[in-house]
């Protein structure tokens, strides 16, 4: 049996080219592809001093017949968007972020990966004005660019069980910035997730303040059992991910009961005696947890592996994204 060649690990290798347009003077200027290259800013620049940085991330799909599809593209820049007027950063304009986009996929096209690899793409957006002194002023000046970094399954071995933490007192984020995807947040969940992997060798923490359950550092949580599927209703604290929307709009296809509200942690480990959980994102899809650990004590979940509810969802939106089932909701565009 001929081995499988070792891939890079997700993100750490970019195409060629990348896409960039600057702010200034009030207006967006012409968007350039350039091939990737190191980015010249000022010591000062806001974004260094003050974290004014807002990204996004989703993926772009070869089929069988070599067209190029990429998923979901118009709802990723509606919620950076929503990012950049909360960072108070100049919001992209819509047609030009998504021509960039475009550009970068068609110039690295040779660079989308056949399925199940994918091309990342990565918009981010950063306040370039130069003063140190700006704590309490929004930067007028900002850069836009989009990479993009061929990527393979994220399980690639297989899927694995997640064992995940549960953390009744700490937040991910500031109230008020949860739903921003900025940098920022997933630094102030780093530490956490560190000191938990060291002490109970754990793969993330899933942030539970005051015992209502929230996401992860990284992903959104979802409960499914037969017929039913529950996850945080929407608010500011969280994330409103695309790949959990996408999920949530496949299960009521199929049947599901959707639940958005709030729930407890208790809520959350009476569930799991019978029902399964899972993390969201645009990475890894949809990831299946395994063991939840409260206040020291590991509750097993879909008997400690990853539940067949859990693999089949997955398993029917890589499907629509790979162009093996009908897209029903014109989630993709050809490229």
């Amino acid at each position: 049996m001929t081995a499988q060649p070792q891939r890079p690990a997700f993100g750490t290798v970019l195409a060629s080219h990348m896409s960039v347009a600057s702010f200034e003077g009030g207006r967006w200027g012409n968007a350039e592809i350039k091939p990737v290259a190191p980015i010249e800013i000022s010591p000062a620049a806001h974004v260094l001093h003050y974290s004014s940085t807002c990204f996004e991330g989703f993926k772009a799909f070869r089929r069988a017949d070599g067209s190029v599809h990429v998923f979901r593209m118009d709802r990723h820049i509606k919620r950076m968007r929503q990012s950049a007027r909360q960072l108070v950063l100049p919001e992209p304009d819509p047609e030009q972020l998504a021509g960039m986009v475009r550009a970068v996929i068609s110039r690295c096209r040779d660079a989308v990966p056949e399925a199940p690899g994918a091309l990342y793409l990565r918009p981010i957006l950063f306040g370039t004005t130069a003063n140190i002194g700006a704590a309490a002023t929004p930067a007028v000046d900002a850069l836009l660019t989009v990479l993009a970094s061929p990527v393979w399954d994220y399980f690639a071995g297989g899927m694995k069980p997640l064992r995940i933490l549960v953390d009744d007192v700490n937040t991910r984020s500031a109230a008020q910035m949860g739903m921003v995807k900025t940098g920022g947040n997933y630094a102030a969940a780093l530490g956490p997730t560190l000191s938990a992997r060291a002490k109970y060798q754990v793969d993330q923490v899933l942030f539970c303040p005051g015992g209502e359950v929230q996401e992860t550092g990284a992903a959104n949580f979802l409960l499914i059992r037969d017929g039913k599927l529950l996850t945080r209703a929407l608010d500011s604290t969280f994330l409103h991910g695309v790949t959990r929307d996408s999920l949530l709009t496949l299960a009521r296809d199929s049947g599901y009961e959707v639940s958005e509200r709030i729930f407890t942690v208790k809520e959350m480990l009476e569930w799991v005696q019978t029902g399964e959980a899972a993390l969201s994102g645009t990475a890894a899809v949809l990831a299946g947890v395994g063991t939840l650990i409260y206040h020291g004590a590991e509750h097993r979940v879909a008997g400690g592996e990853v539940g067949p509810l859990t693999r089949a969802l997955r398993a029917q939106l890589i499907a629509i994204q790979q162009g093996e089932m009908p897209d029903r909701h014109g989630w993709l565009e050809r490229v």
